[in-house]
């Protein structure tokens, strides 16, 4: 099997480019950062360095441009990763560019989070297509070790072999495989949810929705915070690429609210526009820091303080239970309440599982690469734990009641009265937070 000993980062000014080097270069790999310009990439070095946290990574990078430097970087690159821009013309107008200068053997992969690989690469030549792969790196990688690897059709499987063994070996990365399919497996699920969240919210309210789906349900983030995280124009690409590539029961899921887009009209896109914020903006006014939230009927904003809903019985009662019995109290308080925040709390719940569950032999193979990429990608408690939590019987009662799809995968958990997930990693506890 091949070895990786030297890569070339493209696009290393960008917050993948150099999280992504970052993790090289601490592995103790020599990295070489390329951008448009040596200023750029100098740049996205010095991100790599902040990011790495301590870790002297330094003098594992070297920084160039494209123009002066390609050519002599691409010469003994046993891995190149490109991490440029979202969009399959620029990422292949660059690969027309990198393409002449490459060993046969050079194994070149993209950070694209949802893009076709096939498509990435269609009409390259042979060595190209055989060399070449998807890996998508949860944001930032220096911190979430949850990885996709992802081959098309023409990817030499010896090829795919170095890439996963040297991933999850050398850079400590936990890899699953996903087929060639619109946004993977982690993107395609948890999107699903983030967007479904949102639509509910131009009805329910923002700091509503985000009280009700907190981390007492098994999330780093409420959903609402976790797009203004993301992006409002991050999310929208994927939204938007996700409606239009699939065409299953959660197509509906994957329409951009109204609101949303015209706020993305007006330069609201999140925590990376803090002046003018996402679901949330946060001002700072005479030395005093104040929480704003969205009404999405409006696109004005109203201090949190006045906006929040009153403390939920149903999130309370949640949040008693994990202090008391863990998750799977929560999740039967969940299962047995009544009234609007049961009924909109379990609908999102069951949804995630039945939609997940259901991936299992279109995207990838076995229920725990769902399970492991929603823990390791998204830092979610991922569906074959909120399955055990529920109980399978249960869980299968709840989905047909729901008129939802069901999973074989909960099928048979509930047939062989056995658990779910089974993978030691995947403490259940550790996703749920009752503060």
């Amino acid at each position: 099997m091949p070895t990786i000993r030297k890569l070339v980062v493209l696009g290393a000014n960008g917050a993948m480019g150099a999280g992504a080097g970052a993790v090289f270069a601490a592995a103790g790999l020599p990295t070489v950062f390329l951008a448009r310009t040596r200023e750029k990439a100098e740049a996205g070095k010095a991100r790599a360095q902040q990011l790495a946290k301590g870790t002297p990574i330094a003098d594992k990078i070297t920084c160039g441009s494209y123009a002066d430097d390609l050519a002599h970087a691409l010469g003994d690159a046993d891995l190149v990763l490109e991490a440029v821009a979202e969009d399959l013309g620029t990422k292949r107008e660059l690969y027309a560019t990198l393409a002449p200068h490459l060993r046969a053997d050079t194994i070149v992969a993209t950070v694209s989070s949802g893009l076709s690989i096939a498509e990435l690469c269609a009409g390259f030549p042979d060595a190209f297509r055989a060399h070449f792969v998807g890996v998508h790196l949860f944001n930032p990688p220096t911190t979430i070790v949850g990885c996709e690897l992802i081959a098309h059709a023409g990817t030499d499987p010896g090829v795919l072999a170095t890439v996963r063994d040297f991933l999850a070996t050398a850079c400590g990365r936990q890899v699953v495989e996903c087929a060639d399919t619109p946004a993977f497996a982690g993107n395609r699920l948890g999107f699903k949810v983030l967007n479904e969240v949102a639509q509910l919210a131009e009805e329910h309210g923002v700091a509503f929705m985000d009280q009700l789906v907190g981390p007492h349900t098994g999330r780093a983030l409420p959903p609402l915070a976790t797009i203004d995280l993301v992006g409002w124009d991050v999310h929208k690409a994927i939204v938007d690429n996700l409606y239009a590539r699939t065409h299953d029961v959660a197509r509906p899921a994957f329409v951009l609210p109204a609101y949303m887009q015209r706020g993305i009209d007006r330069g609201h896109l999140g925590r990376k526009t803090r002046d003018k914020g996402g679901f949330f903006r946060v001002d700072k006014i005479g030395g005093e820091t104040r929480v704003f939230v969205l009404d999405p009927a409006t696109g004005d904003y109203r201090p949190l303080a006045e906006a929040a809903p009153p403390a939920s019985t149903l999130v309370e009662r949640m949040k008693s239970a994990l202090r008391s019995s863990g998750h799977t109290g929560a999740m039967d308080v969940l299962c047995t309440s009544t009234g609007l925040e049961a009924d909109l709390l379990r609908r999102i719940v069951l949804g995630y599982i039945s939609y997940g569950l259901g991936l299992v032999g279109e995207v990838v193979a076995r229920p725990r690469d769902i399970d492991r990429i929603m823990a390791f990608g998204f830092l979610w408690a991922p569906p074959g734990v909120l399955v055990d939590a529920i109980g399978p019987a249960r869980t299968l009662t709840l989905l047909e009641q729901a008129h939802l799809p069901v999973p074989p995968a909960v099928v048979d958990a509930a047939t062989h009265m056995r658990a779910l997930c089974t993978e030691p990693e995947l403490d259940g506890a550790r996703f749920f937070v009752a503060a």
